[in-house]
């Protein structure tokens, strides 16, 4: 006798298999609507910011695919000497037409101030294609692959200023820019711890793998740019901002001034030196430590796990420091720029009087905590004084600048010899300078207060 069926006209297999298929597709739509419900917390969804918070997130993971591939081919497959020198060259080759280049992102991104959209989906479907044309080449790390990683690092930085510029038009009712920046932010730091295991695995494959990654994940970011609200497209009459104050002579009198970096008040000047001091920490440690720790691996560690120690230790920091600028009120900005910097160089030269193991994972760690807030404190600073018909290139031009310190960082990190003591002096110095640059004149500026903030 044939088996009773249900209602529906099922069978007790066709329903055993239904419930399979459920119990197998749960785990997906579950994790999908929590990770929806989190991004689109507090007003973020009704506000379009949580679909930039989505959005980052796969930045994030892509990126970090296109690192795992570099840095198999640049670093870690040859001898540390000739590391050194591919390294230096990826610098050279990559950063010396940036400097370039970079001048022109913002002032090109100004002109289309009606297509934000299409300015973040065109950086993420340049380097879709970059990545899959890395594919090709990323097995002999010929000189063909600096090209090509030129052009990922280009686009990463437009997508970058695109995004902070469009942070102030998406903040929720009662929402700081430094808690919308830290969770856009924080976002892209998970996706990135994420998507680094998944990365590494790939790489496993074969390493063209992780490219083929990165595509599919910036081919997904393409889309999904489209999908931000309309309102991100609104700005008109953008223009070009300047680090130094300029004027216009119109007749026998002085026309306005464009608005610059210096008509906006000290607090972004002074931000940025700090950041630029952050920032150039994060290019030696980066540079430094990988050298010293493949050759002097921390003690009873191989160099592997030494690096990974202190990798991790710098990504927990930089991930806790997001999320505490995402509790933090949308006031004190430059106290917390100086503070953090200040913090920072008290670690430095107790690295360098009391130099191992221990003290370089607490550097790390520190260091990441304090850049990430001292960075969300700086794009506040930014969208709160710099008027938005040129926040778009002044964005730009602050972006420039950091990645300019970085690579200099990094540039004394190679150079430097390998001892661990002289340098985290170095280091601590570089911090130094940036002290005495920034922290007297955030100070004041934060006692002055700012009584006219300009929020999107």
């Amino acid at each position: 006798m044939a088996a009773a069926k249900s209602s529906d006209g099922s069978g007790p297999l066709s329903r055993k298999g239904r419930a399979i298929g459920r119990a197998l597709h749960l785990p997906f739509t579950g994790t999908a609507k929590g990770i929806r419900r989190a991004t689109h917390a507090h007003g973020a969804g009704e506000s379009g910011l949580g679909k930039l918070i989505e959005l980052h997130a796969v930045n994030g993971a892509g990126d970090v695919m296109v690192t795992v591939a570099l840095a198999s081919t640049v670093f870690f497959s040859v001898p540390t000497d000739e590391a050194r020198g591919r390294v230096a060259l990826y610098l050279a080759v990559t950063m010396a037409p940036f400097t370039l280049l970079a001048p022109v992102i913002g002032p090109l991104l100004d002109r289309i101030p009606h297509g934000r959209r299409a300015a973040m989906a065109g950086a993420m479907l340049a380097r879709a294609l970059l990545a899959l044309a890395m594919s090709g080449v990323v097995a002999t790390g010929g000189l063909e692959l600096y090209p090509a990683a030129l052009g990922v690092l280009v686009s990463s930085k437009a997508y970058g200023v695109v995004r902070s510029a469009v942070v102030p038009r998406l903040l929720p009712p009662r929402f700081s820019l430094v808690k919308a920046n830290s969770r856009v932010t924080l976002a892209g730091l998970l996706a990135t711890g994420a998507a680094a295991p998944i990365g590494v695995g790939l790489q496993q494959i074969g390493p063209a793998w992780p490219l083929y990654g990165a595509c599919a994940l910036f081919i997904a970011g393409t889309v999904l740019a489209f999908t931000m609200p309309h309102k991100v497209d609104s700005a008109k009459g953008e223009r070009k901002a300047m680090l130094l104050e300029h004027a216009l002579l119109h007749g026998h009198g002085e026309a306005p001034r464009r608005p610059g970096l210096r008509t906006v008040g000290p607090s972004v000047l002074h931000g940025l030196q700090a950041n630029a001091a952050h920032r150039m920490l994060s290019g030696f440690l980066i540079f430094f430590l990988a050298f010293l720790i493949r050759e002097h691996p921390l003690s009873g560690q191989s160099a592997a796990v030494s690096l990974a120690i202190v990798g991790v230790s710098a990504g927990v920091g930089n991930a806790c420091g997001t999320a505490i600028g995402a509790w933090l009120k949308a006031r004190g900005p430059e106290v917390i720029i100086a503070t953090v910097l200040l913090l920072t160089l008290g670690v430095a030269a107790c690295a360098a009087l009391f130099f191992g193991g221990l003290m370089v994972a607490v550097l790390g760690a520190t260091a990441g905590l304090c850049q990430a807030l001292a960075k969300l404190s700086l794009d506040a600073l930014i969208q709160r004084d710099v008027p938005e018909e040129v926040r778009t290139s002044a964005f730009a031009r602050s972006e420039t600048l950091l990645q300019m310190a970085w690579v200099v960082g990094g540039a004394i990190g190679i150079a430097l010899p390998l001892n661990g003591s002289l340098g985290m002096a170095v280091a601590a110095g570089l911090l130094a300078t940036g002290a005495a640059l920034s922290v007297r004149g955030l100070l004041s500026a934060a006692r002055r207060g700012t009584p006219h903030p300009r929020v999107a």
